[in-house]
This record gives structure tokens, C-alpha cells and sequence, in this order.
């Protein structure tokens, strides 16, 4: 797929929007920041004319829009009742991230998109927003109300997923998940979730570099691909135990550094929710994995066409590579 050349420039707009709202002295900053991302993001959706697109372009605007009204009447009420504005505000920014209890609309947006788009939907769009929730941390009763959604967000990106064949679906729900975390470091701790935010970022751009390779949006599709091979099983195989933060896989690394800080604190009834949803996401990620290993045996195949076993692909493979780090890292601790 080719892009227009408006679609760098949206690109360059859209992240100007989210550094503009994290360096912002002002909740009217920020909020002129959330803004300019919303309208860039918005072009990068309907770059082409489908129906498909054009709705869930529609569904996002609705969302965010609701959610800009509502933190900037939040942000006017600061200065006369604080508490009733941070909370209207964090609740602002939870819809904005599509967090439980507000994930109803990122499911539904994600599964118009094309993959590159789901990219920065899952990664570059909760940057200002986990951001600014990370500046409200100040308040016991807010990081109460973080850590309540943090637990929301786990049980139903994990139970969410289950008996999805749909690849954009999947990954939806594994972003809801996988934000469940992020939204306990930010209550925790700033660097923890900065450090797990980068490693998912580069983990999700290995998966959706190689299902916008594929063109894949199901689960048959995936195993019936024409351009499937051993080396496409082998890498989604990997990216996706890393992606469930198996170890030794790179994804583990963050969570391991969110749970011994969790274990400091004596939080054990939110780490236990969000090691429980971190096996029910395994299981789905299994499923996948399974079935297409399975069914690259050219006697399991339903699709006759040959698979070639030395289809390669050194790009994918670079940026697959990130999830190798977690097995070379206890290599470190032997050496030392």
C-alpha cells in the first residue's frame, strides 16, 4: 500500500499535537495539543474513500469529541472545585483512551482501519492522554479511580477476546489489556510506564508490519494467505509470545518491572487481576499460534498452493528482532 504524501505531513501534525500536550503549563494547552491530534488523525483514516473508513472515522470523532468537550469544561472548573474537576478530567481522558469502563468505541474504530492506522491508534494516540493522567496522580481517590479502570481494563480486554477470529479485533482487545497495565504504572510509577509504553509500541509495529505485509484480517485468511511461509509463522509466532509477555520474550521485561514494584506496595488484589487476564490473553494468542504451525503441515492444509519455506524478509525481520532481546538479556547476569 502507498501513501500520499499528505498522509506524512497528517503524521507530523498528529505528533506535534501529543508533544504539544505534554509540554503544555495548561489544561487549555493540552487540550489545543488533544485537539490538532484529533483532526490529524482523522485524514490518515479516510486516506481512501470507503464506506468502512468514512465509519469509523465518524465513530472516532463522536468519541473524542465528547471526550474534548468534557475536559475542557472540566478544565474551567479547576480553578473554583479541584477534586470534582481532576476527576471529571481523568474521566475525560480514560474515554479517550478507550478504557474500561469507556472501551465500547475501540473495538468497534479499530475494526475499520487499516493496519498501519491501528499502529498509531494503539501506540501514538495514548501517548498525550497516559501522559496527562500520569499529572493528576497527586490524589489518593484518582489513583484509586486509575487503578479501579486498570482492573476493569484487564478483565475485559482478556475475556473480550476470547473466541475472536478477527485479527483487528484481537489486537483491540489486546490493547485494552495491555493499557490496563500501562494504567497501573502511571499510578505507580512515571518511568515503569514510559518503559513498558516504548517496548509495546515496538512490539505492536512488529506484528502490524507483517499483517500489512500479509494482508490479513482473519484468522483464515492468515492460515490461507497466499504469501504465508515458515518465516511469517516462525516471526508472528514470536512477536505474539512476546506481545503476552511470556518469558523470556522481550514483553515480559515491563511486566516483570510492574510487578516487583506492585509486590512493594502490597497491591496483590490488582497484581492478581492482572496476572489472571495476562493467561486468559496467553490463551488466545496460543489459539492463533497453534492453529497456523498446525496447518502449515502441507497435509493439514486446506490451501494447496506450495509454501515457501525460504520466503524471507530482512525488514521484517529487523523489526521482529526487538522481541529477541528478553532471551539475550539473562545473558548479561551470566557474564557480569
Amino acid at each position: 500500500m502507498s501513501f500520499p504524501i499528505s498522509f506524512f505531513l497528517f503524521f507530523f501534525t498528529l505528533t506535534l499535537g501529543s508533544f504539544i500536550s505534554i509540554s503544555s503549563s495548561s489544561w487549555f494547552g493540552a487540550w489545543i495539543g488533544l485537539e490538532l491530534n484529533l483532526m490529524s488523525f482523522i485524514p490518515l483514516i479516510t486516506f481512501k474513500s470507503k464506506s468502512l473508513f468514512s465509519e469509523a472515522a465518524l465513530k472516532y470523532f463522536l468519541i473524542q469529541a465528547l471526550g474534548s468537550v468534557l475536559f475542557i469544561s472540566s478544565g474551567i472548573l479547576s480553578l473554583s472545585f479541584y477534586l470534582i474537576s481532576s476527576l471529571s478530567i481523568l474521566l475525560s481522558l480514560l474515554l479517550k483512551l478507550g478504557s474500561a469502563p469507556f472501551h465500547f468505541w475501540f473495538p468497534q474504530v479499530m475494526e475499520g482501519l487499516q493496519w498501519p492506522q491501528i499502529f498509531i491508534l494503539s501506540t501514538i494516540q495514548k501517548l498525550a492522554p497516559l501522559t496527562l493522567i500520569s499529572y493528576l496522580m497527586n490524589s489518593s481517590i484518582l489513583i484509586k479511580m486509575t487503578i479501579l479502570s486498570s482492573i476493569l481494563s484487564a478483565l475485559i480486554g482478556s475475556l473480550g477476546g476470547l473466541n475472536l477470529t478477527l485479527l483487528r479485533k484481537i489486537i483491540a482487545f489486546s490493547s485494552i489489556n495491555h493499557l490496563s497495565w500501562m494504567l497501573m504504572a502511571v499510578s505507580i510509577s512515571d518511568m515503569s510506564w514510559l518503559i513498558y509504553f516504548i517496548i509495546y509500541m515496538f512490539i505492536i509495529l512488529s506484528i502490524t508490519s507483517v499483517f500489512h505485509k500479509l494482508q490479513t484480517f482473519s484468522l483464515s485468511m492468515l492460515i490461507q494467505s497466499d504469501h504465508n511461509s515458515t518465516f511469517h509463522a516462525i516471526i508472528i509466532s514470536l512477536n505474539f509470545l512476546s506481545l503476552s509477555g511470556l518469558p523470556p520474550m522481550t514483553g515480559f521485561i515491563p511486566k516483570w518491572i510492574i510487578m516487583q514494584i506492585m509486590l512493594n506496595l502490597n497491591l496483590y488484589i490488582p497484581l492478581f487481576f492482572l496476572l489472571f487476564s495476562a493467561l486468559i490473553t496467553l490463551y488466545f494468542y496460543l489459539r492463533i499460534i497453534i492453529s497456523m504451525i498446525i496447518l502449515l503441515n502441507p497435509i493439514l492444509n486446506f490451501n494447496m498452493k506450495y509454501k515457501s519455506l525460504t520466503s524471507f524478509s530482512s525488514t521484517l525481520f529487523f523489526k521482529s528482532s526487538f522481541n529477541f532481546i528478553g532471551i539475550i538479556y539473562p545473558l548479561y547476569f551470566i557474564f557480569i
